[in-house]
């Protein structure tokens, strides 16, 4: 080498360095500072993961990534009622302003809306260190309330439980009523990128079930690309329902129209009264008060009397310790037993006869071949057939119309309906729909399995996409008893024989004679208490079984026990006296965890199953079954996790499960 080349060579070195440090630092810089081109990484259901302790960035809000640190900006919410149906209510909820609201959606800010309405919410976003967010304020009405369920019930996933845990002093193990929470509602401003193609708002709306990138957009005006976009989807990207995706708008949101409950009948004009009867139609009036008011009072005096009189009679029968008596039995609870000759009360039928169907005596008979051996489903059940469509007939003895007021009331997919009766010799009978697979029971712990008064099937088990399903529809059920029905109910018979399947093997809960009905001033500390505790064995709650407490809680409970049925396939008493619900914390705890839950996984399953889903929705069940029911979680917790193990399952393919089998033989048989 010549020394000219050296000597350029020498010259050279510095120069590289001093090029590599700067590119470096620019490098380092440009990451630390939002790009402007930027848009906003979808939550993608991370939102659910609150105890897992991994930090996703997209849970804590939506980057400040604009040219602006503040713009007007849109939420949407969808009406609840009677909670939050009104323009000024959801306006308290999400801090808003009722007359913005009420415009936006072209309605009076005092009118009430339908439910499941979606509602236009403007508000003013902004950056919060390097968030945007828009804030509002909560506090937690009663004990039980999560971070999890407000950000994802309360707030339909306008927050999340990370970004509220964040951004409040509370343990999230130590929240209780009265305690009031920032809630850091998700909104963006457009990024320069977007203001150049025209975009000036960005609106959060919740994915509802079914819906796609490009419905989402058609239903606010724009094309499916630019909401992806905006959220940094893939072309093909899956997006779950309960997630929160933003919305790219040229313009303001064009109001959706709103329905309300129609007007009340207007009433009938008064008689025109003459010249003649007017003094005496003023003496007339002035009696007419007077009687009017005297009555007023004495009814007012004897009703509070009668209701003095029920509360002392009522307290007076509050046990001092455990209930009296307690009957159980291994697999069903009849609502038979009662002494009484009749079957529905005079008001009860006059309330039935309403909207159901009266049958003869003579078509059940027709219709059930006279109740034989060969239409006998279970116990007192028949399979029945009227004009060619199959029906179930099940016989009771004793008062149903509190059963049948009821279902009379209730209006859920999941729930068995009930079609008509017939009252004949004292015995009442109830023709419900039929449950073309007869019930969850006959699948899990067959015996005599499948009879041949269910359809064929191809396979004899179910398999784990059909199970979480049903569990998922089950939740959902309880979910509509406890917080959509006026007034909420509890089940306080849930298990596995109570939940029939349809032709498509989805969940029909079913036997609602036990049902109660939730009164929150019905004792003091919010509960129930009965002193006959009646019940299936290894399905009740341990304050139900010593304390009789009835609470939404041991709903819950038993939901954890058919869960654990679902992924186990064992009864829920196992052996002689060994309850289901105490294995779960020997399968979860300690160590070799893993090998473990693949003991307790119902073998019928082979290899196909996804063990992370099982061990989720194991932890799902261990919760529900907790001894203390204050560490139990809301029905709507449980259905929100549920529904993001359904969601994760509609992604899972067996035959990846069955490859990750055979390589870990392979790598076994090697060694």
């Amino acid at each position: 080498m010549s020394s000219s080349q050296k000597e350029q060579n020498r010259l050279a070195t510095p120069m590289a360095k001093s090029l590599w440090v700067s590119l470096i630092l620019f490098m380092f810089l440009n990451s630390q500072l939002p790009s402007s081109q930027a848009q906003q990484e979808y939550v993608n259901n991370k939102q659910l993961d609150c105890d897992s302790g991994i930090i996703y960035n997209a849970t804590f809000g939506n980057l400040c990534n604009s040219v602006s640190h503040s713009c007007n900006s849109y939420l949407t919410f969808r009406s609840i009622a009677p909670l939050y149906n009104t323009p000024s209510s959801i306006a308290f909820l999400l801090n808003s302003d009722p007359s913005a609201i009420a415009k936006a959606n072209n309605i009076s800010d005092v009118a009430p809306i339908a439910d499941n309405t979606i509602v236009i919410v403007p508000v003013n976003c902004s950056c919060s260190g390097k968030y945007y967010q828009y804030n509002a304020s909560y506090v937690l009405k009663q004990q039980g309330e999560t971070y999890f369920s407000v950000a994802n019930n309360t707030y339909q996933a306008l927050t999340t439980c990370q970004a509220i845990e964040n951004q409040n002093v509370y343990d999230k193990r130590n929240l209780s009523a009265g305690m009031k929470l920032n809630v850091p509602l998700r909104c963006a401003c457009p990024t320069k990128k977007q203001e150049d193609s025209g975009f000036k708002y960005l609106l959060t709306y919740l994915v509802a079930q079914g819906e796609s990138v490009d419905t989402i957009g058609a239903q606010f005006g724009v094309d499916g690309q630019s909401v992806s976009d905006a959220n940094e989807l893939s072309a093909n990207a899956f997006i779950f329902y309960f997630t929160p995706i933003l919305v790219p708008l040229r313009k303001e949101p064009n109001p959706i129209k709103v329905a309300s409950p129609p007007p009340p009948p207007p009433s009938p004009p008064p008689p025109a009264a003459s010249s003649t009867d007017s003094s005496s139609s003023k003496k007339g009036v002035i009696i007419g008060v007077t009687v009017g008011a005297v009555l007023i009072l004495l009814i007012g005096l004897s009703g509070f009397l009668f209701w003095s009189r029920r509360r002392r009679h009522r307290k007076s029968q509050l046990p001092s310790s455990a209930p009296k008596s307690i009957e159980t039995n291994k697999k069903t609870v009849d609502s038979g037993g009662t002494t009484q000759s009749w079957s529905i009360s005079s008001e009860g039928i006059r309330y039935a006869i309403d909207s159901l169907t009266v049958y003869r005596f003579e078509d059940l008979q027709k219709a059930t071949s006279f109740f034989s051996e060969a239409n006998k489903i279970k116990g007192s059940v028949y399979r029945a057939t009227f004009k060619g469509d199959d029906a179930a007939v099940k016989i009771y003895k004793g008062d149903v119309s509190k059963e049948i007021g009821i279902l009379k009331r209730l209006n859920h997919t999941n729930i068995t309906r009930l079609s008509g009766f017939c009252v004949h010799k004292g015995d009442t009978y109830l023709v419900y729909e039929f449950a073309d697979n007869g019930s969850l029971d006959d699948w899990l712990h067959p015996k005599d399995k499948i009879k041949n008064n269910f359809q064929d099937s191809s396979s004899t088990i179910l398999n784990w996409r059909q199970r979480v399903q049903i569990a998922h529809d089950i939740a959902d059920t309880l979910n509509y008893l406890h917080n959509y029905t006026n007034p909420p109910y509890i089940h306080k018979n849930l298990q596995s024989g109570n939940v029939l399947l349809d032709g498509n093997f989805r969940a029909k809960v079913s036997n609602f004679a036990l049902a109660r009905v939730l009164e929150d001033d019905e004792e003091e500390g919010g509960f129930q208490v009965t002193r006959h505790v009646i019940g299936t064995q290894g399905y009740m709650a341990p304050e139900y079984i010593e304390n009789g407490m009835i609470t939404p809680k041991m709903d819950v409970f038993a939901l954890g026990v058919v869960i654990l049925e679902l992924i186990s396939g064992k009864e829920a008493i196992v052996g002689e006296d060994k309850l289901l619900s105490s294995c779960v914390k020997e399968v979860l705890e300690g160590d070799n965890v893993r090998e473990k839950l693949r003991g307790f996984v119902d073998p019928s399953f082979g290899d196909e199953y996804p063990l992370d889903l099982v061990y989720s929705m194991a932890q799902v069940a261990k919760r529900c079954v907790e001894r203390d029911m204050n560490t139990r979680p809301v029905i709507s917790e449980v259905l929100m996790t549920l529904s993001k193990i359904q969601s994760s399952t509609l992604d899972w393919d067996p035959s990846d499960e069955l490859d990750r089998s055979r390589s870990v033989s392979k790598v076994s048989g090697a060694r």
